[in-house]
């Protein structure tokens, strides 16, 4: 069976809740990616998409250079460890 530890991604850019979301759409832009995770100290504390900046923040007509990815983030997430296998990270998804 193979390890998550094999087919992840290494060396993952995060936000920090208080960083804004004209920060995590610079970053996502330079990344070519459509969501980053939040972390906080050790461990994650939600993670943010393009649609969540897109939808939730200009629905409720969010200042992007002011507003923090706390506001609108997605707090309930999902994580694995390097030593689960990929079939029981499929299975919790």
């Amino acid at each position: 069976m193979t390890r998550i530890a094999a087919v992840c991604t290494r060396n993952v850019v995060v936000l920090q809740p208080h960083d804004t979301l004209q920060q995590a759409a610079l970053l996502m832009s330079e990344m070519n990616v459509g969501a980053l995770p939040v972390s906080a100290g050790d461990g994650v504390v939600g993670i943010v998409t393009d649609r969540d900046i897109t939808v939730r923040a200009t629905a409720l007509n969010l200042d992007a250079v002011s507003t923090p990815v706390s506001d609108i983030m997605t707090q309930r997430t999902l994580s694995c460890s390097e030593d689960d296998t990929v079939e029981e990270v499929l299975e919790r998804m």
